[in-house]
């Protein structure tokens, strides 16, 4: 197993990509970017060792009693899967979405979203960095955590004290993403210093599904409604806590493009299960006719067009687009992070960016709000589940996405608190799974083939 991580991690740091060889300067920078993600903590400690090793206290029955009777090792399995944390694949002894110092205190990074598994065709699971952690579960382990800190008489964390004002994530995989980075950024001035004059901005909370990294090097422009020009400095939004003062910034900024230079390596994995090469053929042809006008082409003279689809026409929840208004977008747009207005910046899309597909077999859920749980779904807009729970089987080679178990409502014990957020309701605010109705263009025929294509990409 610990190969096989040893392996993965060589793979994304150093795979080159299929076009020409990488400079070996640029494979130098990439490796050093990883390592700042995972071995660096730029924001203070959330909680300390202690602190996650008993965190198992604060949970509700039969789970505390189970992991009671663990032993250590399995007491660290179970915590690992609850929390959606996976082993550094280059250390499996420390968690891939924290960085652990020397003294046992724990720091989130940017894996925390971004650093998820695909499967590996045997019946288990390869941590893949750059794929989304659709299992990430903050809202539980920083509700968990502060009750243990309080037990062991340990001060709140920037997470314990903002979690309890700002909702961190409503499902499993998701998390409020936009607009952490909009009260973050609503206290400083275009120099980054705090400013608590400003006040509190305008916040619409919703949950985001984070997008996979190995997209990154196929943009111009970031995020889903592709507003903000991509650029180093823009990396480094989320670490504008209050200790964080303009000069870090200006002092991080040349690790950052290391951090860049890695994120631009990360490689799409491969479909690991078997694929009908003739089925995917006739895909492609549907594919070519419905949906590469805006998701692009792919092989070797592929384009990818980063076309920006009118919310009108796309139809997808639309919370998203109206969250994040033109004052938030100028108010970036015109600082550090943006070079003061010389990176391009859009205040109002009007819409969402269709996104590369690259690996899209193994990005699951879609949408940009992760409301549709696999590929076959996205196909069939009308057989979308209305409330859905993935099951411990995690991946369906046949549906391509994420093994569900589906619902007509909430069942009862999931009214609230962690329950509630292993189920996604798509009724809630901004998690609706209606739109994208492209798909209905193409017969049943058409459809099969078209997700035995999506698997080559």
């Amino acid at each position: 197993m610990a190969c096989r991580w040893l392996l993965m991690t060589a793979i994304c740091l150093l795979a080159a990509p299929t076009s020409a060889a990488e400079p070996v300067a640029g494979r130098a920078a990439a490796e050093r970017g990883y390592k700042l993600l995972v071995e660096k903590a730029y924001l203070p400690p959330d909680f300390d060792q202690e602190v996650f090793d008993t965190a198992w206290k604060e949970r509700p029955e039969p789970l505390r009693s189970q992991a009671e009777k663990a032993s250590p090792e399995e007491r660290r399995q179970l915590a690992f899967a609850r929390y959606g944390l996976t082993p550094r694949p280059d250390d499996p002894s420390k968690p891939l979405q924290y960085v652990v110092d020397d003294a046992g205190k724990w720091t989130m990074n940017c894996f925390a979203c971004h650093g998820g598994t695909v499967p590996d065709g045997q019946g288990s699971v390869t941590v893949w960095p750059g794929a989304p952690n659709s299992r990430f579960a903050l809202q539980t382990l920083t509700e968990e955590t502060r009750l243990a800190k309080a037990a062991l008489g340990r001060p709140f964390s920037r997470m314990d004290v903002g979690g309890a004002f700002i909702p961190l994530g409503g499902s499993n995989g998701t998390t409020n993403a936009v607009m952490f980075g909009v009260v973050l950024m609503g206290l400083r001035d275009p120099d980054l210093n705090f400013d608590a004059k400003r006040g509190v901005p305008q916040m619409t909370h919703h949950d985001m599904d984070a997008p996979p990294w190995w997209h990154f090097q196929r943009k111009k422009m970031l995020y889903i409604d592709g507003f903000a020009e991509k650029g180093h400095r823009g990396l480094m939004q989320f670490m504008l806590v209050r200790s964080n003062g303009p000069e870090k910034f200006r002092g991080w900024e040349e690790e950052f493009r290391d951090v860049f230079a890695y994120i631009s390596s990360i490689q799409p994995p491969k479909y690991p299960f078997p694929i009908d090469e003739k089925l995917a053929a006739v895909g492609q042809a549907a594919f070519n006719r419905v949906c590469a006008d805006c998701h692009g082409t792919y092989g070797k003279d592929g384009r990818y067009p980063e076309k920006l689809v009118p919310i009108e026409d796309v139809g997808t929840d639309r919370v998203r687009l109206d969250a994040l208004t033109p004052a938030h977008r100028d108010a970036y747009g015109a600082s550090w992070f943006a070079n003061y207005g010389k990176l391009a910046n859009l205040r109002d899309p009007g819409g969402y960016v269709a996104p590369p597909l690259d690996g899209i077999w193994a990005s699951a859920p879609y949408f940009h709000n992760g409301s549709v749980p696999t590929l076959w779904y996205v196909l069939h807009p009308g057989e979308r589940p209305v409330v859905w729970k993935r099951t411990l089987a995690d991946y369906d080679p046949k549906r391509v996405g994420l093994e569900i178990e589906t619902f007509t409502h909430l069942p009862a014990e999931a009214a609230a608190g962690w329950q509630r957020r292993e189920y996604f309701d798509t009724r809630a605010f901004g998690k609706s799974a209606k739109g994208h109705d492209f798909p209905d263009e193409l017969t049943a025929d058409e459809k099969l083939a078209l997700l035995e294509y999506l698997k080559t990409l």
